[in-house]
Formats: C-alpha cells, sequence, structure tokens
C-alpha cells in the first residue's frame, strides 16, 4: 500500500473543533455567521441547505449541499429540508453547466463510514463536474489527480451566481 502524507488536510480535520454540533464540521460552517462564508467556501444559504465549495475537490468546482440538520439517517430528513437539497442540487448542476461547461456530472452520497462517507455524521450531496478528457494517465498510472483551478478562483468565478438565487 502506498502512503501520502497529507498534513494540510489536518486543518480541515481540526476545523471540526470549532462550535458545532458534536465538533461536526458541516455544523460548525452551518453555525457560522456570513462574515466566515468565505474561508468556509460557503456559496449559498437557504432556508434548510446551504451550497459549500468541497476544500479537498475530487474535480474544479466539486460542490456540496448540506442540510443543517445534523443527521447521517436519510430517511429521517424531512421532506421540506430533502426537497430543498435536490432543488439545490439541481441549481447547482444548472450553475456548473453555465459556468465551467460542465459536459456531466456526478452526484451522489455516501450513507455510512462503509460506503466511503469521509464525514459520515452529517450527510450531503456531492455534485462533482466532469469533462471529456478531465481523467488521463496522472490518477491511472501515477495515482495523482490535478485540479486545474484553485479555491479562491473557483469560489470567485461561482459566488456571484449563487447571490442570484
Amino acid at each position: 500500500m502506498e502512503i501520502k502524507f497529507t498534513p494540510w488536510r489536518m486543518t480541515y480535520i481540526k476545523r471540526g473543533e470549532k462550535p458545532g454540533e458534536d465538533g461536526c464540521v458541516f455544523c460548525a460552517m452551518s453555525a457560522a455567521t456570513r462574515d466566515h462564508d468565505g474561508e468556509n467556501l460557503v456559496l449559498y444559504r437557504g432556508e434548510n441547505c446551504l451550497v459549500v465549495m468541497n476544500l479537498y475537490p475530487y474535480n474544479t468546482a466539486h460542490l456540496m449541499v448540506v442540510p443543517y440538520t445534523h443527521t447521517a439517517d436519510l430517511p429521517e430528513l424531512d421532506d421540506t429540508t430533502a426537497g430543498e437539497l435536490f432543488t439545490l442540487t439541481r441549481r447547482c448542476v444548472r450553475i456548473l453547466s453555465d459556468v465551467y461547461q460542465a459536459h456531466g456530472f456526478n452526484l451522489g452520497m455516501n450513507l455510512g463510514t462503509i460506503a466511503g462517507a469521509g464525514i459520515a455524521e452529517h450527510l450531503h450531496m456531492h455534485i462533482v463536474p466532469r469533462w471529456i478528457g478531465d481523467t488521463n494517465f496522472m490518477p491511472i498510472v501515477g495515482g495523482l489527480k490535478l485540479i486545474p483551478e484553485d479555491l479562491d478562483t473557483t469560489y470567485a468565478r461561482l459566488k456571484p451566481h449563487f447571490a442570484e438565487l
């Protein structure tokens, strides 16, 4: 097994130690004031959910829709929150299609650690834009994924589009 040291991820892990339900990173983002939206990569705050950029994206402009409700149990999510989660997912796809001309998307939730959830205690929907040719020899042969745009640039490109929601 190849081991990669990623000390910069500790900052992300430690973010869960900020005030929030059970030290949850997503609860901390939800509880933070709008003044901290930029540093938390929050693009939009709805009635029941927020839209955030993934700090460790699978691809450029990887977004997540996160309910304010702290739960890992999808069936337990109330209908209003579930409806907003899907409505915001649809809007994210539209915005990413317009801004980044994505050719397709991977959408999904990893429910539980066994299913691959990195933050298993708080469900969230991933929206990963895809382009023809975005997977090349680097991840396949080199085991390395390259993200061609930095997070600050992505945030600046997307934020105005979420202000219109």
